[in-house]
Parts: structure tokens; sequence; C-alpha cells
């Protein structure tokens, strides 16, 4: 392949060649939510960091699959073996059917996800829609002596399984620090050690979602779901298992250990890949610590951090600024320069169909754009350098535009195509100024008519016509720029 990847591989902590199990196709499994409330910033950027693995690896000519699961059951709070069902939780202080929480908040996920411009997945699998398959793992897991059950609750012997196999591999942690600062809680006495968890918990009276199984009714536990939907839909080994760092430990580190227990030691995932968390003054955005900005408040600015609203576009620009495994920490400052670079970038992609060529030579900088933009991607979806290279493209767009630079008619073509290709086909970004689809033709024609009225005002001398018409486009957040070529305009 021309465009070799490599990819930071978690479980080895470094950078590795990218080569599928079975070439060209490709299995990618993605931690999904849980839908219990409103999307906010965190959810935001797994989904756009692998949303664009998903556009890359399509465009060097894989055939993916790309399950993300939604997780409506089993999710307790604190993401421990104790405590209420999240969902659940939200749906008995509602007074509603769990199931209506889940389908209420996962049409606004969506819905959230596609203005943020976001593909949705090949296969997006439900927990409580693959009970069957949970049943399955937890058994074969008892049947291999890695499990025990307890009062009608499985859990995972994590002592047990450490001895044939390393718990721990994924976050580097050992056994005996974890033992060491694990303190006996009250109501873990029906597990053998303080680190196993729960494959399948009983129902308490008063615990709405349940299944029957071979133990009792009960629910599965969170940590079982991904592993057999990501086995069922992708096979017992797969190419890439993402998600945030914060999903390490424990939920990816026990996937790991039950996917080894049950297929013989054999490994599930071959790739882990991990996106760094949203902060916010430096503490993670998140839920379960009340200090999130939903996607919906950042769209109309209604939060009392938020100095003014921002566009979805802006959002996917200020998280793919930054490289997915560094941190970005929220402010309005960060957010106000990513919505006047974003400008900048859609602004030159407006003026390519107007570009003429004429020269035997080009302008520096636009020659080998396409491979440093790939060359960014390609190591490791740096999104940050491949930006700046289009940053580069847009200077010289500019340039040629203002006839300070010339370019070749085969070198035009060529920059028309790539820039396009990675501003809007991989990066996935759109110019919301101008509506969608026919609308952003209409639009523009709609201004162009209503200039081309300025000018011929202007050639009659009736210049309370020509500003009356400048002044109220300026009013509306149009940018008038009269020059020697004509009149120029931009929102």
């Amino acid at each position: 392949m021309q465009h070799p990847l490599s990819i930071y591989n978690t479980l080895h902590r470094r950078k590795e060649a990218f080569v599928p199990t079975q070439a060209p196709h490709v299995g990618l499994y993605v931690c999904g939510p849980t839908v219990y409330g409103d999307a906010h910033l965190g959810h935001a950027r797994p989904a756009i960091t692998f949303d664009i693995l998903f556009r890359y690896l399509s465009h060097l000519g894989y055939k993916v699959r790309y399950v993300r699961n939604i997780t409506d059951v089993g999710h307790l709070e604190h993401d421990a073996d104790e405590g209420e069902d999240k969902i659940a939780k939200k749906a008995r202080l509602e007074q509603l059917e769990p199931m209506e929480v889940v389908q209420y908040y996962l049409i606004r996920y969506h819905h959230a996800m596609g203005r943020l411009g976001v593909l949705p997945p090949s296969i997006e699998p439900m927990a409580s829609g693959h009970i069957i398959e949970q049943i399955a793992l937890t058994q074969q897991i008892l049947d291999a002596g890695f499990a025990y059950e307890s009062n009608g609750s499985v859990y995972f012997d994590v002592e047990k399984y450490d001895k044939s196999f390393n718990y721990g591999e994924l976050s580097g942690r050992r056994i005996e620090d974890m033992l060491s600062n694990t303190r006996t809680l009250d109501g873990q006495d029906e597990k053998r050690g303080p680190l196993d968890f729960a494959l399948w918990k009983k129902a308490q009276p008063e615990h709405i979602m349940r299944w029957p199984s071979p133990w009792g009714e009960g629910f599965p536990g969170w940590h079982a779901e991904c592993t057999a939907m990501g086995r069922k839909y992708l096979g017992e080994q797969f190419d890439i298992h993402g998600g945030g760092m914060d999903l390490i430990f424990p939920h990816h580190e026990c996937e790991i250990a039950q996917a080894k227990a049950s297929q013989d030691g054999e490994p599930m995932v071959r790739y882990w890949m991990h996106n760094n968390m949203i902060t916010i003054n430096g503490q993670k955005m998140g839920k379960s610590l009340g200090n999130f900005i939903t996607l919906d408040q950042f769209f109309t600015g209604e939060h009392d951090q938020l100095e003014q609203a921002y566009s979805p576009m802006t959002i996917r620009f200020f998280i793919l600024s930054a490289h997915y495994r560094g941190t970005v920490d929220f402010s309005n400052e960060a957010l106000k320069a990513a919505e006047k670079g974003l400008a900048r970038l859609l602004d030159a992609a407006a003026l390519l169909d107007g570009l003429q060529a004429g020269s035997t030579t080009s302008i520096e900088g636009i020659q080998g754009l396409s491979e440093r933009c790939h060359a960014a991607l390609n190591d490791d979806l740096n999104t940050p350098i491949a930006i700046a290279e289009l940053f580069e493209a847009a200077r010289a767009i500019n340039s040629i535009h203002h006839k300070q630079a010339t370019i070749t008619a085969e070198d035009l073509d060529e920059l028309r195509r790539v820039y396009r290709l990675f501003l809007f086909d991989l990066l996935g970004l759109r110019d919301e100024r101008l509506g969608e689809g026919g609308a952003s033709e209409a639009f523009s024609g709609a201004v162009d008519l209503l200039l081309s009225i300025r000018a011929e005002a202007k050639g009659k001398k009736d210049w309370a016509t020509s500003d009356r018409i400048r002044d109220e486009l300026s009013a509306l957040g149009f940018t008038i720029k009269d020059t020697k070529e004509g009149t120029e305009w931009s929102l």
C-alpha cells in the first residue's frame, strides 16, 4: 500500500504499523454511550476521533465494519458492581419505562452526532438485545474455570486468571498493588476476591430490568456486554477496539480477561486505541462529576460558562485541532480561535473554483500537499499536522486569488482535489454558513444578485441604494469588499 498507516497501540505503549487480520476487511469496535442523559463535549471526542479513523481506513481502500454499541442496561452507578442501574435510576426519577429513557436520549444522541458530521457506524448493537450472547459468554468462562456462581450472581475470578495470564496488561497495573490498595466494601462479601467483577448480577426485587438465566433472574455485567457484542459481529479476533482513556481500566482490562478466559488464552483485539479526555478547568468533563456542558448547550450558547453559541463544525474543528491522545481543555478563547481558523479554511475552499491557472511554475507549498497530508494522518491520525498543511494551502489559495502568485493548470486541479478531499471528506468538515445541499447554491445566488443590484446602483451613482445594501448585509454578518476585480463577500 502506498501510504502505510501506523497507530498507537495502548496494549504495547507504542506506535505500530497497522496490518489487518484479514485484509482488505477491517473490524473496528468502539464503546458507545450509556444513554441516560444528553451527550456532552466528552462524548463528542471519541465519536469524532473514531469517525476520522473510519473515514481514513475507508479512504485507504479497506472495507470497514464499524461497530459502536449502545449501553442500555447493566451500567451501574460509579461503574461498580453494586448500586442502581444508571438508566433504571433515571426512569424511576422521571416515572418512565427504562426503554422510554433509552429511546429519548438515543434519538437525541443520533441527532447531535449527525450535526457534528459523525458518520453512523455499520452496526449499532444494544446491550439489551444481546442478553443471550452475554449469558453464553458467562457460561464459557464458568466452564473454563475462571468464574464462579455466588447467590445467583456470577463473578470473574481475577486472581485465578492472573496465575495463567496477566490481569493488568493493558493498564500496566500489577495485581499485588491493586490488592494492597483495595479495601473490602460492604455488600461485596459474596465475592471471593475484592478485584473480582460481575459477569451476571442477580436482580434484587426492586430491579426493573431483568432476564432469566441459568443462575436465576438477573442482568449482565457492564464489561461482558462489549466482549459479547464485539465477538458476535467481528469474530473471535478483530483488528481495533477503541474508546476513551477512562475506559482502559477497568472496562477494557476486563474485556481482555473475559475474551482470553473464554478463548483458551487467545486475545480478541490486536490494536487498542484510546482518545484522551476533554477537561474543564483541568478536571475531566463528565456526568458523574456534574461539570459537563451538553452539545445542545454549545449549539445554543445557553450555559453560564459559554460566552456565545458555537456551531457543530466549530466543535468538530476544535476537537480535531488537538491530537486525539492529547488533552483538550475547554475555554471560550480556544473555541473562538477554532471558529476563526475554520472560517479561514472554508473561505479558501470557496475561492477554489474561481482561481485561474496562469503560469508554467506554481506557488511554493502546493506541490506535495497530498503526500504531506497523508503522512500526517498515517502518523497515528495526526489531524493537527494535516490542518496545518491545509492552512498553508489556504495561504497559497489567497495569494493566487489576489494575483500575488500563480499556479499551473495541473497543480490547480490537484489543489482543488486534495484540499476538498482532506477538508471535507476525511476531516468531515462542512460549511454550515451556506446551509446544506442545494440551499447553499441558492443562498450564494441570492447574495450575488443583491451585489449585482448594488453594482448597478453604484454605476448610476445611486449611493443611497448602494450603501443600504452594503450596510444591511454587514448587519446580517456579511463582510463586503470592493476590489479591482469586483465585489467579494464572505459570512
